[in-house]
């Protein structure tokens, strides 16, 4: 069997730039919301969806807060769309799908130790992690790929390495060097994305990269100033790496059986589309 795990934040994010805005009723903008409960029916009409859970962030903040002042906030969130985060919680619900709601935690977090955990179970071929954050990337494998639904294109061990020019267990040391914008990582000065690749390629992980440049065995444009930059920036480095790193002991409490798809909430459903203002999606019969 396959296990479906959804990163409900993004999918939530993508209904909101993606789907038209629209107003229920009441005057509550639901575009997104709506769009949200039309992606989530068609991903388990498909045929070999049984097996899924939805992570969502419950607020952006986490515990990497605690460790770094620059890492990503709900700050300049428009109102409209952090107004539905509950209700994209909802969705889920009357799904049927298993909500995993973070606070402390992030939803890459519960994702990845979901991903880890269900690929170890031999009844599972493959987990597929719904999501094209690269962040995800870190615990692709064997058993497990992350599969970005716009694009229609999945990431395995061998798309990684083409991508990024590193295996899957080095992305959060590139993350690190690089930076990564979109959770306020900012990276080191001059550490570009071809230097850390080819640094990296070989060296695998920061802890392993010499101080000085004249003991790489590598060929890299300016590897003198990357050294120096390393050396005086090595502190840091080692702490955006640990933001970068996904988290693998979120206490998920669902075994892999609790993860068979049974049917939608039915009332809860009825209740919600008629917030939504739209009519009941089509959903296939439970298995």
């Amino acid at each position: 069997m396959k296990v479906h795990l959804i990163d409900g934040t993004f999918e939530l994010f993508r209904a909101h730039f993606g789907a038209p805005n629209a107003k229920n009723s009441e005057g509550l903008e639901i575009g997104a919301s709506r769009g949200l409960l039309r992606s989530m029916a068609a991903l388990l009409r498909e045929s070999d969806v049984t097996h899924l859970a939805f992570a969502f962030d419950t607020t952006i903040e986490s515990f990497r807060n605690d460790l770094f002042d620059g890492y990503k906030t709900g700050e300049g969130m428009e109102p409209e769309l952090f107004a539905q985060f509950p209700i994209a919680q909802r969705v889920a619900k009357a799904l049927g799908i298993v909500l995993w709601p973070m606070v402390e935690f992030e939803a890459d977090d519960a994702l990845a130790t979901g991903a880890l955990r269900y690929a170890q179970d031999e009844r599972v071929t493959q987990v597929q992690v719904l999501s094209p954050d690269k962040d995800l990337c870190q615990v692709i494998g064997s058993k497990v790929i992350s599969v970005d639904r716009i694009r229609k294109r999945e990431y395995d061990t061998a798309a990684v390495v083409e991508k990024f020019g590193i295996d899957p267990t080095s992305i959060p040391d590139y993350l690190a060097l690089v930076g990564d914008k979109a959770d306020g990582i900012p990276g080191l000065a001059r550490w570009g994305a071809k230097s850390s690749a080819t640094v990296l390629a070989h060296y695998k992980t920061i802890e392993n990269i010499p101080d000085d440049d004249s003991e790489w065995p590598l060929k890299v444009r300016g590897a003198k100033n990357l050294a120096i930059v390393l050396s005086e920036n090595r502190e840091d480095a080692m702490l955006y790496k640990k933001l970068a790193t996904l988290r693998l002991d979120v206490p998920l409490a669902e075994s892999l059986d609790d993860l068979r798809w049974s049917g939608p909430k039915q009332e809860l459903l009825d209740e919600l589309c008629k917030e939504l203002d739209m009519s009941q999606p089509r959903l296939p019969n439970a298995g």
